[in-house]
């Protein structure tokens, strides 16, 4: 007894749907795909005149028709991919009372008074959408895609090749100030169940979005309400090209009711950064400078130093710190047990458009240990943890000769097409090609997310091209933050044989 309404996103239109609609039609559902104006829609082509106002009236005459045709008893679904989320979410504000149910499709909800530039997540297209509306006003809208441009705006995995090619041709330039208006938004749809459809290859996840409630991070909180659901495909940023039929099946299980709901915090059950490290390590103390902890040994002469970079972003104002956090702490004292100075520092990876300046702090907490008269100015590594991975380019990138081995586990080592705007200097993927001689050691976790899966094997690939000393450990169990979340013997001695061989390039 459901009508879906389905909405695409930026340059395309109603096409896109047809695989996912025949699927929902076989299972008995109703299914409408709005043509929204300038995008193959019932007013023409993309002229300065067409707004986000103007594609929100295009769903809600579509809302009204559908109502008007299958009557009340049937339960309108209103689903939005990308930019299409943004003219639902303002429909859906106006009809509340007509909509069961709101489902985003690998795209944030928007909020009141925030423009879909926010779905924009390449720097440039970005960039060209700003400056072109200040130059031009309304301009003829923003260019379609290239065949092989597809790729800025979201994973195109899974999507075959015959479908690539259609959604090339029937591409169609996106009206500027679509993008540039705000959303307005009442409250009116305040009280609807709203499902997420996230899409792992295009960088996100269940897991990451509980992390990030997990932080505290306000912005994210909220979808851990009970309203909320979620699902997740293993695909790129089109499902409804790659996984049709899967997509289908997610859209008719949200419609009932069912998906993953997010732990609020404050729950019984500690957060996974917050579980213990999974191995035991003696409990010494630490040494405290600014931003920066130093795990000291109890040996003669000035010692090796590891220093240990975590990852993120994580949220301002999160205690405790990453460095207070148990893995950290636990792999610091782990090297201290060794003879070796663990040292943990803090940085500022808040969002992605931070790299530069938490960079700069790593460097500083680096330039600081060095100096340290019980540290070997002269044998140091650095160990980089998930989304501190990044920052990592600037060490690969014509390595001193003072930096003796470089590590990471289950890193990200190219930004994922959801993470938004990255400064381009943070690429190890590209930067390995310099590293020269330096040792590299990941360690890969076999239940990584496929989004930054595909970035380490993007970097190992990189690295067997180039000739770079690279070193993989795999934890075919494991996850992403396996030190806190499976403790397991396998995992136990991944992080052993990863410390025996960072440690042992260090101290040779």
């Amino acid at each position: 007894m459901t009508e879906f309404i389905l909405v695409a996103g930026m340059f395309t239109g109603a096409h896109v749907w047809e695989g996912t609609a025949a699927h929902l039609a076989s299972a008995g559902a109703g299914v409408h795909m709005a043509a929204l104006t300038g995008l193959g829609g019932p007013r023409g082509d993309a002229s300065g005149a067409v707004d986000l106002e103007t594609h929100i009236e295009d769903v809600l005459a579509l809302i009204d028709s559908v109502s008007a045709d299958a009557g009340p008893d049937r339960e309108i679904v209103l689903v939005g991919h990308d930019y299409g989320t943004y003219p639902v979410l303002g429909a859906a504000d106006r009809r509340s009372g007509r909509v069961g149910r709101i489902v985003c499709v690998d795209t944030g909800p928007g909020e009141d008074g925030m423009p879909a530039l926010a779905v924009v997540a390449d720097p440039a297209a970005r960039a060209e959408v700003v400056g072109r509306a200040g130059a031009e006003g309304a301009g003829p809208g923003l260019a379609a895609p290239a065949r092989d441009e597809w790729q800025r705006w979201g994973s195109t995995l899974g999507v075959p090749e015959g479908a690539l090619d259609r959604l090339t041709d029937l591409a169609s330039p996106q009206p500027l100030r679509t993008l540039l208006q705000p959303l307005r938004l009442t409250g009116g749809a305040a009280a609807l169940p709203v499902t997420g459809v996230l899409c792992q290859a295009n960088g996100s996840s269940i897991e990451m979005v509980q992390q990030q409630v997990d932080f505290g991070n306000p912005a994210l909180v909220p979808l851990a309400d009970p309203l909320v659901s979620f699902f997740e495909l293993p695909t790129g940023h089109w499902p409804m090209l790659s996984r049709p039929a899967e997509l289908a099946d997610i859209l008719l299980r949200a419609a009932a009711g069912e998906g993953h709901h997010l732990v609020p915090p404050g729950s019984s059950e500690p957060p996974a950064h917050l579980r213990p490290f999974l191995l035991d390590v003696p409990a010494l103390a630490y040494e405290r400078t600014g931003k920066v902890d130093l795990y000291v040994p109890d040996a003669e002469g000035p010692r090796p130093a590891l220093v240990f970079v975590h990852g993120g972003p994580v949220p301002a104002g999160v205690l405790p710190t990453p460095r207070d956090w148990p893995a950290l702490q636990g792999y610091a004292r782990y090297a201290a047990a060794a003879e070796v100075v663990g040292v943990t520092c803090d940085h500022r990876l808040h969002d992605t458009a931070d790299y530069p300046r938490a960079a700069a702090d790593v460097a500083s907490a680096v330039e600081l240990v060095r100096a340290d008269p019980r540290v070997d100015e002269d044998r140091i590594a650095l160990w980089f943890l998930s989304g501190g991975g990044l920052i990592a380019a600037d060490w690969l990138r014509r390595p001193p000769a003072w930096l003796r081995c470089l590590a990471a586990s289950y890193p990200v080592l190219a930004p994922p097409p959801a993470w938004g705007p990255v400064d381009g200097r943070f690429r190890p993927v590209d930067a390995v090609a310099d590293a020269g001689t330096l040792p590299v050691v990941i360690t890969r976790v076999g239940r990584e997310s496929p989004g930054i899966a595909a970035t380490v094997e993007e970097f190992l690939d990189a690295s067997a091209k180039c000739g770079a000393d690279v070193e993989v450990i795999d934890v075919p169990n494991g996850r992403h933050a396996f030190e806190t979340l499976d403790p397991t013997e396998e995992s136990r001695e991944a992080v052993r044989r990863a410390m025996r061989s960072v440690l042992g390039h260090l101290t040779a």
